[in-house]
C-alpha cells in the first residue's frame, strides 16, 4: 500500500511524457497550417476556461470542442499544444497550486494526442474536402465522444487517487447526467468540421457560436439535474415529515391503547396476504396494507369511557363509534397523495347487504381494499387475546365468517381468508413488538410515499 502514492505520481509524469513523445514524432509541418486555424482554435479553447462549469468536483469547460477540431482539422500534435495551452491559461486564471495546473496540461495533452491518431489511423481516407465529409463528421463524433470518457477518467483518476468517492461513483453521478449534452454538442462539433471543408477558416467562427450552445445546454442540464436532486431530496424529506405523522399517531394509539394498535397491525398484515392471493398489482398490495393498518386511526376521538368501556355502550356512544370510519379517513386524507388509503378506511365498516355505515354501500359499490379489510378486522377480533371480547378458537371464527358471508362479508374473500388461514401462510403475535414494529415499516413506506406516481387522466 505504501508503493501507491509512488505508483500514482510515476504514472502521472509518464504518461503525458508519452504523449508528447507521441506528438513530436507525429508532428509534421501540414499540421501547423493555417497558422491562423491554428491560432483561431487556441484563443477559443483558452477563451472558453472563463465560462468553466464546475460539478460534482469535476470542472468541464467548452475548451474541449476546440481541441476536437484541432484533433480533426489540424492533428495530433497542435491539439496537444492546444489543450496544455489552455490548461495554462486555466491555472493562470484559477491561480491554482503549481502540480494541479501540471497535472491538467498533462491530461489536456493526453486526450488530444489519442484522439487526434485515432483519427488519422481509423478514417485517414476521410476528409472535410471531398464526397467523404459526411464520414469524417461521423468520425469526429465517434472521437468526441471517445476522448470525453477518456478526458473524464483521466481527470478522475488524476485528482481522487486516494479515495473520496469510487470511480463508478463517480461515472454515475457526474458523467452520465450530462452525456446527453455532451452528445449534442459533440454533433454540433462535427457539424463545424463538415462545414470547414466547404468555407474554409470561417466555419470555425461557428465554434464560438457552439460554445455559447454548449455552455447554455451543459449548464441547463446541470442547473435542471441539481433541482431534480434537490426536489427529491425535499419530496424525501416531506414524505419523511407527513409518514413520520401518522407512524407516530400510531405509536401515540399503541401507548394510548395497545390493544387497538395491535390489532390494526394484525389486519394490515391479514389484507396484504389476501391482495396478494388476488393477485393484484403490489402498489395496490401496498395501498389495501397501508389502509389498514390505519383503518382505526379514527379512535383517537373515542373517549376513554368508550375506548376501554368493559359494559354494553349506550345509543348515543354507539353513534360515537361509528364516526370512526369518516373521522381516520378525515385525517388520513389531509396526506397529499393518500386519497385512496383514505377511500378504503371510509368503508371499511359498510356491508354487502348495505346495512353498514357509514354510507350504507352494498355489494361492489364498496372499494375492494375495504371488502378485504371488513374481513381481516372481523377475524381479528374474534380471535385475538387482546380483544376486548373473550376470544374464540380459529374454527369457530372461521365458522362465524362463513354465517356472515354474502350478507357482511364479501362471500368470495372470505374464503380465500379461510384458505389462508387453513393453510397456515400468515400469523400474527399480538405480545410481539417486533411483528407491530415490522407492519410499520417506516422506511419503506417513506419511500414508496416519495416514488414519483404515475398521472391519472
Amino acid at each position: 500500500m505504501s508503493r501507491r502514492p509512488g505508483l500514482i505520481l510515476a504514472a502521472q509524469a509518464a504518461l503525458p511524457a508519452a504523449a508528447v513523445a507521441a506528438a513530436a514524432l507525429s508532428s509534421e509541418t501540414a499540421h501547423w497550417q493555417p497558422l491562423e486555424l491554428v491560432l483561431l482554435l487556441f484563443v477559443l479553447a483558452a477563451g472558453s476556461e472563463v465560462l468553466t462549469i464546475q460539478f460534482r468536483g469535476v470542472r468541464i469547460s467548452a475548451s474541449f470542442l476546440a481541441i476536437v477540431l484541432a484533433m480533426a482539422l489540424l492533428g495530433p500534435a497542435p491539439a496537444a499544444a492546444i489543450g496544455a495551452g489552455s490548461m495554462l491559461v486555466d491555472g493562470l486564471i484559477t491561480r491554482a497550486p503549481y502540480r494541479h495546473v501540471v497535472t491538467n496540461m498533462g491530461i489536456f495533452t493526453i486526450f488530444p494526442v489519442v484522439g487526434g491518431l485515432l483519427i488519422a489511423s481509423v478514417a485517414p481516407e476521410l476528409t472535410p474536402y471531398n464526397n467523404e465529409a459526411l464520414g469524417f463528421a461521423g468520425a469526429v463524433l465517434l472521437v468526441f465522444m471517445l476522448t470525453n470518457a477518456l478526458n473524464f477518467g483521466l481527470v478522475v483518476l488524476a485528482h481522487r487517487p486516494m479515495g473520496g468517492g469510487s470511480i463508478v461513483d463517480m461515472v454515475r453521478h457526474a458523467f452520465l447526467p450530462v452525456l446527453p449534452a455532451e452528445f449534442a454538442t459533440g454533433l454540433l462539433t462535427a457539424g463545424v468540421a463538415f462545414i470547414y471543408g466547404r468555407v474554409g477558416v470561417g466555419a470555425v467562427g461557428l465554434l464560438a457560436v457552439v460554445i455559447f450552445v454548449f455552455q447554455y445546454l451543459f449548464r441547463a442540464g446541470v442547473q435542471a439535474f441539481e433541482r431534480g436532486e434537490e426536489l427529491g431530496q425535499r419530496t424525501r424529506e416531506l414524505a419523511s415529515l407527513q409518514v413520520g405523522l401518522l407512524t407516530t399517531v400510531m405509536q401515540t394509539l399503541s401507548m394510548r391503547d395497545p390493544m387497538t394498535a395491535r390489532h390494526s397491525a394484525a389486519v394490515a398484515r391479514y389484507a396484504r396476504e389476501v391482495a396478494e392471493m388476488l393477485e393484484l398489482p403490489p402498489r395496490e398490495r401496498e395501498l389495501v396494507h397501508t389502509a389498514a393498518l390505519l383503518h382505526d386511526i379514527g379512535k383517537f376521538i373515542f373517549p376513554d369511557s368508550i375506548l376501554f368501556a368493559d359494559r354494553k355502550l349506550t345509543d348515543e356512544e354507539w353513534e360515537t363509534v361509528k364516526l370512526h370510519p369518516e373521522q381516520g379517513a378525515r385525517l388520513v386524507a389531509r396526506i397529499e397523495g393518500y386519497g385512496p388509503v383514505a377511500e378504503i378506511i371510509h368503508s371499511h365498516h359498510e356491508r354487502i347487504d348495505g346495512r353498514g355505515y357509514p354510507a350504507g354501500l352494498s355489494g361492489d359499490d364498496i372499494p375492494l381494499g375495504s371488502r378485504i379489510i371488513s374481513v381481516a378486522d372481523t377475524y381479528d377480533v374474534m380471535t385475538s387475546r387482546d380483544s376486548y371480547r373473550r376470544p374464540v378458537s380459529s374454527e369457530a371464527a372461521i365458522a362465524e365468517l362463513r354465517r356472515v358471508a354474502g350478507s357482511q362479508l364479501d362471500p368470495i374473500i372470505v374464503e380465500m381468508f379461510i384458505e389462508i388461514v387453513e393453510e397456515g401462510r400468515v400469523a400474527f403475535h399480538h405480545a410481539d413488538e417486533a411483528d407491530f414494529e415490522l407492519e410499520l415499516a417506516f422506511d419503506r413506506r417513506v419511500e414508496d410515499y416519495a416514488r414519483p406516481r404515475a398521472l391519472v387522466a
